[in-house]
């Protein structure tokens, strides 16, 4: 029987490839999307969405708007780039994406879904967890109809990758775009795996590896992802910043999990400055899991195999 899964993403192009990704699994069962305005404007980044879902025949997939908006903002220049991917060739012509301002409620979908679904659902995380949050906390019960969560987010034992004022660099975007949502998220004691920086630190986007997908341009899945992932190159200036698989390694996750090591601690998060959004090990704190590890070599062959399909 596949995976029930529903995926809340941030628009960025690592979650849209995540997304594409999903679309590629036979034993995955994708009941709906929906999109958080965290590393993305809402509008552009649902018909990225909804263009994906179209181009591979999965349309009829709803999509849900998140309107909550966060307690630290990302980078507006990193927000704009769905509106680059809208414009690629493969994209641009499709037809027209439904009204963004039409789509219901991200929350509120959560709900419908999970209390309409067959059996337990998986929920994968690759921006920030606050659609989740608040649909739990409307109706509270369907926490049993989640079979796991897996998140990309935290920093655990390596630096973080926010750098900005007031912040000490210890926490990863996800989480510091809403650490009360962090907070509560983990106090519900769900069965929580983290995806984070400790392991996607392994796999960066390499030019070795846009070169082995490049040699696959034939197959429309994969061309389309190597022009996804050409323009990571210079989303974020590369003197300071690599552009890591961050999303797309969660994403993998699903399929795969015997190809990554894990971890069971007692965490914690930071609520407020100097390190707002620091997830940190803390054996008076919460249980959860965390990947530690990958099969890092495994990994770049699946995605090169999967974007064949």
């Amino acid at each position: 029987m596949p995976k029930l899964l529903l995926m809340d993403h941030d628009g960025g192009i690592d979650d849209l490839l995540s997304l594409l990704l999903v679309l590629t699994m036979p034993d995955v069962e994708l009941l709906g999307v929906t999109v958080t305005p965290a590393d993305c404007y809402i509008e552009p980044a649902l018909e990225s969405s909804y263009k994906l879902l179209q181009l591979t025949g999965h349309e009829y997939i709803p999509l849900g708007r998140g309107d909550y908006a966060g307690i630290n903002a990302f980078p507006s220049e990193w927000r704009a780039r769905p509106d680059i991917i809208n414009a690629l060739p493969m994209l641009i012509n499709l037809p027209k994406a439904p009204d963004p301002y039409a789509y219901p409620a991200a929350p509120d979908l959560l709900i419908d879904w999970l209390t309409q679904a067959s059996d337990k659902v998986t929920i994968l995380l690759t921006g920030p967890c606050s659609n989740l949050v608040l649909a739990l906390e409307k109706a509270p019960e369907l926490a049993d109809k989640i079979e796991q969560i897996v998140w990309m987010a935290g920093a655990f034992t390596v630096s973080g990758n926010v750098q900005t004022y007031q912040h000490d660099g210890s926490a990863e975007w996800n989480v510091f775009w809403d650490p009360v949502s962090t907070r509560k998220l983990v106090e519900w004691q769900l069965p929580l795996t983290f995806i984070p920086l400790d392991v996607t630190n392994h796999v960066p986007v390499t030019k070795a590896f846009l070169s082995k997908l490049a040699t696959q341009i034939d197959y429309p899945l994969s061309n389309l992802a190597g022009q996804f992932w050409a323009l990571t190159l210079d989303t974020i200036p590369g003197y300071y910043y690599t552009y890591f698989m961050w999303d797309i390694l969660a994403t993998s996750y699903l399929a795969m999990p015997e190809q990554f090591k894990t971890q069971s601690v007692r965490m914690n998060v930071s609520t407020r400055p100097p390190n707002a959004g620091q997830t940190y090990l803390d054996e008076a704190g919460y249980a959860a899991t965390i990947v530690t590890d990958v099969n890092v070599e495994n990994f770049y062959e699946y995605l090169l195999t999967q974007f064949k399909r």
